[in-house]
């Protein structure tokens, strides 16, 4: 279970990141020209990298959550 809210939060918090950032490039430059609909669908390609990490993750990392990290310093 902690697994899968582990990876639920992970994933919001990208695609909430990548859709602001993108939004902010967007109105703030000339770098970029997408509808709030094409940037809402280009974040959601970090979050689904996000989640797909932390499939992977959990082989490799810390039993029964998407990091990778072992949990110890």
């Amino acid at each position: 279970m902690s697994w899968f809210v582990d990876t639920a939060e992970r994933a919001v918090a990208t695609y909430v990141e990548a859709f602001l950032g993108l939004l902010l490039v967007n109105w703030n430059t000339d770098a970029v020209d997408l509808s709030t609909f094409q940037t809402a669908a280009i974040a959601a390609v970090p979050a689904g990298l996000a989640v797909l990490k932390a499939a992977l993750a959990s082989f490799v990392g810390k039993q029964g959550t998407a990091s990778l990290a072992d949990g110890g310093l």
